[in-house]
């Protein structure tokens, strides 16, 4: 049997017992809540968990589209010029309350997050057979972005770095506990955190910073997602114990006045990073350099484990 034929079969399926549930009630809903106590599921992470119940991305035709989102990862080749039009990165400096930082940031592709029984049928690993099961014609653009995506996914980490790339929400956040050093069943010692902005992304206009508070955690698991047919999560960790600061931002647009909450990190060591990272180029810095921070965009996602008891 062709392997989309498959499953568009399971995924037919699960729509079929799933039509009509919220997110709420869903196994991925249940699995977030069992692990990630007290920490709700962002909506855009909910959103995407229905969609993936909803629809079967194989009845969808896959369109390339730039990844703000990938841009941030230690390896990224993004072009300097288009990152900067977003404001993605910034100095730390820049988050003083009273300052102003001047953002674009465009729709982010919105894919479906897989049921999880449902990912671990699908292709990932092999290029052929994802381009055969999505229908996606080799050559295209679609099948050089899903190319690139398997390429960074199966590329060794950067030098203290630990990293995964995990095809359902469950993986996910299993992933992300491994990096921690913590299991599915943290009993709160694991939360995640994401940003709150629209899907459609921000309208360039200066945005005001109202407050940037420092987010309480003594390890921090980043998880983005990559150019795929269906939702890809990269997650990684920098092993060093002070490699980097996170913050949950306050900013408010003076234009429209509208406000959003962005999760921003401030990495402290760039030594491993790709030379040729739009981030050195846009903040004059280069490796090992001066803090490079960014962003958190849409449906992207951070672990954080809260810092240990000091005696």
């Amino acid at each position: 049997m062709h392997p989309s034929t498959f499953l568009l079969i399971v995924v037919a399926t699960v729509v079929a017992l799933a039509h009509g549930h919220p997110a709420a009630n869903t196994p991925a809903a249940q699995f977030w809540e069992q692990a990630l106590p007290g920490t709700p599921m962002p909506d855009a992470i909910a959103d995407r968990v229905q969609k993936g119940i909803n629809h079967s991305p194989l009845l969808a035709h896959y369109t390339a589209s730039p990844s703000v989102s990938a841009c941030t990862l230690f390896d990224s080749t993004c072009s300097a010029q288009a990152v900067a039009e977003t404001g993605i990165f910034f100095h730390e400096a820049q988050l003083r309350p009273g300052s102003t930082m001047t953002l674009s940031f465009p729709a982010e592709a919105d894919p479906a997050i897989l049921p999880h029984d449902v990912a671990e049928k699908v292709p990932f690993a092999n290029l052929d057979d994802v381009l055969a099961a999505f229908n996606i014609v080799p050559g295209s653009a679609e099948a050089e972005q899903v190319r690139d995506t398997l390429s960074k996914c199966q590329a060794p980490p950067i030098a203290g770095e630990v990293k995964s790339c995990t095809a359902s929400l469950e993986a996910t956040v299993q992933s992300a506990m491994r990096m921690l050093g913590a299991d599915n069943h943290a009993g709160g010692d694991v939360w995640a955190a994401a940003s709150e902005l629209p899907a459609a992304g921000l309208p360039r206009q200066p945005y005001a910073v109202v407050a940037a508070a420092p987010v309480d955690g003594g390890r921090y698991v980043s998880c983005h997602t990559v150019p795929f047919p269906y939702a890809v999560y990269q997650c990684h960790i920098h092993t060093a114990p002070a490699g980097y600061r996170a913050y949950k931002v306050s900013l408010t647009g003076v234009h429209d006045g509208s406000a959003v909450a962005m999760l921003a990190f401030c990495h402290l060591d760039t030594a491993g990073w790709n030379a040729a990272h739009p981030a050195f180029q846009v903040l004059q810095t280069k490796p090992g350099g001066s803090p490079v921070c960014h962003f958190m965009t849409y449906g992207n996602l951070a672990f954080v484990k809260t810092k240990e008891a000091t005696a």
